[in-house]
């Protein structure tokens, strides 16, 4: 018996000891992706030698046995141009080893990947390194940025949308806090009996508390909301969910408090304790090996599981491929061939703007192309600046500007092509609205309200789009949407660029009372203009519906009535159907209301908007009556400013017409 004991308990250490060695083997960080500024310093340069000595200083703190927060920041050298600044981050579950090992990856990995470059930044699954010629410490950044999706679907989308958007919610507020000293929370919640939502976000600890909230509500309106799981990366913030168990929730569980003292278990009788022993440890070691066996199988089974992912660089998808203007200048005779010499039949459309083409490249891409007219008045080297800029803002929900194309006279801008035409073509058709059910009008809606969170807060540049409508609202063949003419305004024209306009442009019925009558456009001008459209997609009926067959009420104050009422759902697009939500409708009415209100203050921001979509836990403030105008006086307005706008108004009937847009800078 002891011999055969000691046999047995020999293998399962042995055993147990290649297991262990075998799962350390798989320690080593997981590469995620990176990012180089195209700003270069020269080989054997200051700014080499100091970043040198910054790598090694972050991998040493990285290793220190005190370093518990995962985090340390850094610099070296002395004179500001040739200074490096660094820091990193580790995942907040993840072992002091872990992260050392990751850190010290990083620092060799990312001069590989970004050689001579003044600015990088490296993300991996354990940790996040980066480095910058400049102060980067208590500094909130939102790009570059990394999206992951897991392409696996959901069975009740609806459902799994409300549990998301309250658990990313509940996260996003824990993290922010910090009252661990560490950015970082996860949280879980019961999606069905059998499945689990797994949610975690996490900060670098340098941000405040209010940073942190704004990086992390941006990071979570990017998620998708109808797949099993996605994560967004950004220098400053993460965020992810899955249905599995992705980190280690006991590192990151509160301490648990010290042991009460026990009294001593009584002696065990003599005779056969020690066969008992024996016995118990003859059957405990192998049952010990297979529950290590069986855990090490779910681990191998669980990175299989992580396997589908899609990556989506949202923020950056292109911009380390673009480095000057002439990258995105296509030949004239190209676009000439391609729209076949601007025909008749390839006419998409026609705006205040100019005419729009589809075509087709070589290659078989489809393109749509914008002829602008002539007499902008804005030079060839400001024009190439501004749609270099441009073309840097990328988004899944905003039309992809490709490129442009400048001769003589002619100035033409090149688009993606987005084959199902705009919202309006669908949303007003009593037969094509059809195909809009409640599902998929709540995605469009959530779909234009992170694109417009994008052009606000989240791009490089403050975008006011100025004439938001349905029909500047495209459908792609999955039926996303796509905002379009976003830039128009920064790249034609070129001398409005005041708070305050006295070039009113846009569409009647979408403009805040505050643009239509003083020239005073914000952002939230465009909360106004979303608002109108939200409602818009709910009713089914254009806003100027209303001044043909109801003596000159508008759209808001139809829904107000009806709220007010207490019979909100009589709005509802009858050919919505039956199968709806009643809460989201009722919702998305609610905010609808409140984009409209009179006073801009009383309005939300974009921010607040894509929260209120996603989440059921923000308490949304009471509407009050919303602005709107008597037709006649409106007119009356519009005709006095009409000839300041005539170059600029937009036809809104048009499939793809071009619209205004006002950029600014941060």
């Amino acid at each position: 018996m002891s011999s055969c004991f000691s046999l047995s308990l020999s293998l399962s250490l042995s055993l147990l000891f290649f297991f262990i060695n075998f799962s350390g083997t798989e320690s080593a960080p997981t590469y995620l992706w990176h990012y180089c500024n195209a700003t270069l310093y020269s080989t054997n340069s200051t700014y080499q030698s100091n970043l040198n000595t910054l790598l090694s200083n972050l991998s040493a703190a990285a290793a220190a046995t005190d370093n518990t927060d995962g985090f340390a920041n850094a610099t070296a050298g002395q004179n500001p141009p040739d200074r490096a600044y660094g820091l990193f981050l580790c995942r907040g579950d993840v072992s002091t080893a872990t992260c050392s090992e990751c850190v010290t990856t990083g620092t060799q990995d990312i001069l590989q990947r970004c050689p001579n470059q003044r600015v990088s930044t490296i993300w991996y699954d354990e940790c996040m390194l980066r480095y910058s010629n400049a102060s980067i410490y208590g500094v909130m950044e939102q790009v570059p940025g990394l999206k992951m999706i897991n392409t696996g679907n959901i069975s009740d989308p609806t459902r799994f949308m409300q549990v998301l958007g309250q658990t990313m919610d509940d996260v996003a507020t824990k993290a922010s806090d910090g009252g661990s000293g560490k950015k970082v929370a996860v949280e879980e919640a019961n999606f069905t009996s059998l499945q689990k939502l797994y949610t975690l976000a996490q900060c670098t600890p340098d941000l405040t508390a209010s940073d942190c909230n704004t990086c992390l509500r941006a990071a979570i309106a990017g998620l998708p909301q109808d797949k099993q799981g996605g994560r967004t990366l950004n220098p400053s913030c993460s965020v992810r969910f899955e249905l599995y168990p992705f980190y280690n929730a006991s590192a990151l569980a509160a301490p648990a408090p010290p042991p009460s003292q026990v009294p001593s278990p009584p002696p065990a009788p003599k005779g056969k304790s020690n066969k008992t022993t024996v016995i118990i440890i003859a059957v405990a070691v192998p049952v010990g090996v297979g529950v290590v066996l069986l855990f090490l199988a779910c681990c191998l089974r669980q990175r299989k599981v992580t396997k589908p992912y899609k990556v989506v660089r949202e923020d950056q998808s292109s911009v380390n491929d673009i480095t000057n203007a002439e990258s995105l200048q296509y030949d004239f005779a190209t676009i000439q061939t391609a729209t076949d010499n601007f025909s008749h039949q390839n006419k998409l459309g026609e705006g205040g703007f100019g005419e729009v083409f589809q075509g087709r490249l070589t290659n078989g891409q489809q393109i749509a192309v914008k002829r602008l007219s002539q007499g902008s008045g804005q030079g060839v080297g400001e024009f190439k600046n501004e749609v270099l800029l441009v073309a840097k803002l990328q988004h899944r929900n905003l039309v992809r500007m490709l490129g442009f194309c400048l001769e003589g006279e002619e100035k033409l801008l090149v688009y993606e092509f987005v084959p199902n035409k705009s919202l309006d073509y669908f949303l007003f058709d009593p037969e094509k609205s059809k195909q809009l059910d409640w599902s998929r009008r709540y995605k469009i809606v959530c779909g234009i309200a992170r694109g417009m969170l994008y052009l606000h807060e989240d791009s490089r540049l403050r975008i006011i789009h100025r004439d938001l409508k349905a029909s500047n609202i495209l459908l792609d063949s999955e039926m996303i949407p796509k905002i379009s003419d976003f830039g128009m305004a920064r790249i034609v024209v070129v001398d409005q660029t005041q708070a305050n306009t006295n070039k009113i442009v846009g569409t009647f019925g979408y403009m805040s009372p505050e643009y239509a009558m003083h020239g005073q456009f914000s952002v939230k001008s465009d909360v106004y203009s979303f608002g109108v459209l939200l409602l818009e997609l709910i009713s089914g009926k254009k806003n100027s519906f209303f001044y043909q067959s109801d003596g000159g009420e508008d759209l808001a104050s139809y829904v107000w009535k009806n709220w007010r009422d207490g019979t909100p759902l009589e709005v509802l697009d009858p050919a919505v159907g039956d199968s709806y939500s009643r809460d989201e409708v009722l919702r998305c009415l609610h905010i609808g209301l409140l984009c409209v209100q009179e006073d801009p203050m009383d309005r939300p921001t974009m921010a607040n908007i894509v929260l209120m979509l996603n989440s059921y836990s923000v308490s949304l403030a009471l509407p009050q009556q919303p602005a709107f105008f008597l037709r006649s006086r409106t007119e009356t307005s519009m005709k006095e400013l009409e000839s300041d706008q005539s170059a600029s108004r937009s036809t809104p009937v048009s499939i793809n017409e071009m619209s205004v847009t006002e950029v600014y800078p941060r």
